[in-house]
């Protein structure tokens, strides 16, 4: 297998970096299915929940494909989490920065915001602001957050509701995630 030339990036040729590119672009093509391998992990209830996160996730997913969401939302609402594992304490940012190539700016902000919006439903109960969401009440995005927190996020966590299985959902997120990416199609206007 080819490989570059170079030990420091600062010394690269043009050869090194189209070597590199088409590489990284074959990566790429297989985000979705590392994303979906990953999302199959996610199968053992969480201490002092009811459901697994796979099973909220898919529970979260299900209810946004049941209310005729777009592709592109079912997928991030099934996406929404995934940042609990690796960054429990910005979980929402990085899942909105796994989106973010691939999906409208509204989809990212509500993926990036929704954390904060959540503490609506319980940061009073430990003498927190419950109304923080509040400071984005001006915000073009701020009802579609609120909404997305309540009709997806916070009503899944229910180990009794029917949700559709991660197969089902699998060739929206390949779909998706075989986008061109947002950044680059803003790049070439």
């Amino acid at each position: 297998m080819a490989k570059v030339s170079f030990k420091e990036m600062k010394n690269g040729t043009k050869d090194d970096y189209f070597l590199l590119d088409k590489h990284e672009k074959k990566y790429a093509k297989g985000t979705a299915d590392r994303i979906l391998k990953f999302m199959s992990g996610l199968n053992e209830t969480l201490e002092g929940y009811q459901v697994s996160r796979l099973e909220h996730s898919l529970q979260s997913a299900t209810r946004a494909y049941k209310n005729s969401e777009s592709e592109e939302m079912v997928v991030a609402a099934l996406l929404h989490d995934i940042g609990d594992e690796l960054a429990p304490m910005n979980h929402a940012e990085y899942a909105a920065a796994i989106l973010k190539p691939y999906v409208s700016e509204k989809t990212h902000w509500i993926i990036e915001k929704h954390g904060e919006f959540q503490l609506y439903y319980y940061a009073h109960h430990f003498g927190r602001d419950r109304n923080l969401r509040d400071k984005y009440k001006n915000h073009k995005y701020y009802q579609a957050c609120v909404d997305f927190c309540d009709k997806y996020d916070q009503s899944s966590f229910d180990p009794g509701y029917k949700s559709y299985s991660l197969d089902f959902f699998r060739p929206m997120v390949r779909k998706i995630f075989d986008r061109e990416p947002y950044a680059e199609k803003k790049d070439q206007k």
